[in-house]
């Protein structure tokens, strides 16, 4: 089975627009759509052309989601898991995307909620059934990844066109007030028809499930950065030292969440092969207590005014958490601590 017909024209993987062209172009559209700047906007506008993970630009791919991400943190929600999509139909050898598709990729495993992958033929088409839960964007984009399980209990990935009767869109699941515009609901698939990605446990085995992973640091760094560039903003004229002296905590904290950003997309580009999963929980760590520290000092140096009369730093403060908990808090810490004790001696010399 074919995702569809018209394939998207051939992209290089180690190309994209400068970081400037993105961000010009995002500016464009914002001002064009304004608060109703929606992901289609970007694919049809080209954004979505970013370098794949560990292909010599990681950082540019990185930048490229932050932008999003400091104007929008619904939207980035979107766009990361489009562009991850797209990042994992290249690295498994998927079907062409058809032109212009807008992709989510939904990979959440809670118990109750799982999909049923039943083999249909001798090739990778497959049926899929059962809910599929947290699924972000899911009445605005055409086609997605989604993990689910074999007959043989093992976890597999498929690619499935959302245009089709066995795909049932609910309005369930979801009662977020931040990023309640993501609207990550449930999704029903009854006989659904798919193609199967990889083989089996492929998607947590390949060496860009980490990239990913530390790509989605960058979405939080960029909705800490809309929040610090709003306090910045404001403050420009500000003579208390109190402010002025959240300021100073705010750029230590997007200083070395920026830092550790850097340095991990060059040892990704690197070491594409690598496993990168210490380096994309410390990445993810570093930018999580960056972020909360941002949002900590951001409150206090403008008080209640800006969080009540200020619609887009009223939203990110209130996105933000809420994206945030995508980390795995205290279990992420234990792995890393894991990592830890079996590092050699002086892993963490200058």
């Amino acid at each position: 089975m074919r995702i569809a017909s018209a394939p998207l024209p051939d992209r290089d993987p180690a190309s994209a627009g400068n970081t400037a062209s993105t961000s010009g172009g995002l500016a464009a559209l914002h001002e064009a759509h304004g608060r109703s700047l929606a992901l289609a906007h970007l694919v049809a506008d080209g954004l979505d052309d970013l370098p794949l993970p560990g292909a010599g630009q990681t950082l540019a791919r990185w930048r490229a989601l932050a932008a999003v991400a400091a104007l929008d943190l619904s939207l980035i929600k979107l766009f990361e898991g489009h562009t991850d999509a797209l990042a994992i139909l290249a690295e498994l050898g998927g079907p062409p995307a058809p032109a212009g598709s807008r992709w989510g990729t939904w990979c959440a495993e809670p118990p109750d909620a799982r999909l049923a992958f039943r083999p249909e033929g001798n090739g990778q088409e497959i049926r899929i059934d059962g809910t599929k839960a947290w699924c972000s964007g899911a009445a605005s984009v055409t086609h997605a990844v989604v993990s689910g399980w074999n007959e043989a209990g093992e976890p597999c990935l498929a690619a499935v066109a959302m245009a089709q009767e066995g795909v049932n869109v609910t309005d369930q699941g979801w009662q977020a007030v931040g990023m309640a515009a993501s609207h990550s609901v449930d999704v029903r698939f009854a006989d659904a028809r798919g193609v199967q990605l990889g083989a089996p446990g492929d998607y947590t085995r390949r060496p860009g499930f980490w990239h990913g992973g530390a790509g989605i640091a960058a979405c939080w760094y960029g909705g800490a950065l809309g929040i610090a560039n709003t306090a910045r903003e404001l403050s420009r004229a500000a003579k208390d030292a109190h402010r002025l002296a959240h300021l100073g905590a705010i750029d230590v904290a997007m200083g070395s969440a920026a830092a550790v950003l850097r340095e991990a997309a060059t040892i990704i580009d690197a070491q594409p092969g690598a496993n990168a999963q210490a380096l994309a929980l410390r990445a993810r760590l570093v930018v999580e207590a960056a972020a909360d520290q941002v949002m900590r000092h951001a409150g206090r140096a403008l008080g209640a005014g800006p969080l009540c009369r200020n619609e887009r730093f009223a939203r990110a403060m209130a996105d933000l958490p809420v994206y945030l908990r995508q980390s795995h808090a205290e279990r992420d810490l234990a792995a890393l601590g894991q990592g830890v004790t079996e590092a050699p001696p002086g892993a963490w010399l200058l």
